[in-house]
């Protein structure tokens, strides 16, 4: 009797687990926002340097609403994918960059390291950062947020590289 209890609670324990990863995968979906910014040529190699970032206006309120959500019931937040692409010069390829550490804040939170990669050896125009398991909640829910760019180059440039960032959040909300 006392076994067959005991397989009883654990099936619904069972149950009860699976359901529950269920509605999370229901309530979970992607923001995408993008950013471009510019690394100037002549710029000292191997030393690290900031690179001017526009600040990212959020269109989450709308995301949220468009997958049956408010700001409100947002959970969990977290990087998804950072891709940086370059898109001027054609031509070039991430084989100048040594390291990219990227940051991200709001006026009223402090800075958190978003993504970063070391030791980059690409030869193509397209790198995948590592992102970061922090929680971004507070960032993704403020109407902008401000990407802070570290890059550390292999070469002294000799003409400006234009990078695209695309960024996708995985964003997990309650059901009510």
């Amino acid at each position: 009797m006392k076994t067959k209890k005991f397989t009883i609670l654990v099936i619904l324990a069972l149950i009860i687990a699976a359901s529950c990863s269920e509605v999370d995968k229901l309530l979970t979906f992607t923001i995408s926002d993008q950013t471009t910014f510019k690394i100037n040529s002549g710029l000292p190699f191997n030393s690290p340097f900031e690179v001017a970032t526009p600040d990212v206006t959020t269109n989450s309120t709308s995301e949220f609403s468009n997958n049956n959500t408010n700001v409100d019931l947002v959970k969990d937040v977290k990087l998804q994918e950072l891709k940086l692409s370059i898109t001027n010069p054609a031509d070039k390829t991430f084989s100048f960059l040594k390291s990219v550490h990227m940051y991200i804040s709001t006026t009223a939170d402090d800075e958190i390291e978003l993504a970063f990669l070391d030791n980059i050896s690409s030869t193509t125009n397209t790198i995948n950062l590592t992102c970061t398991s922090q929680k971004l909640d507070k960032y993704i829910k403020a109407s902008s947020y401000k990407i802070r760019t570290s890059v550390t180059t292999r070469e002294t440039l000799t003409q400006e590289i234009t990078v695209k960032a695309d960024i996708k959040f995985k964003v997990t909300a309650d059901p009510f």
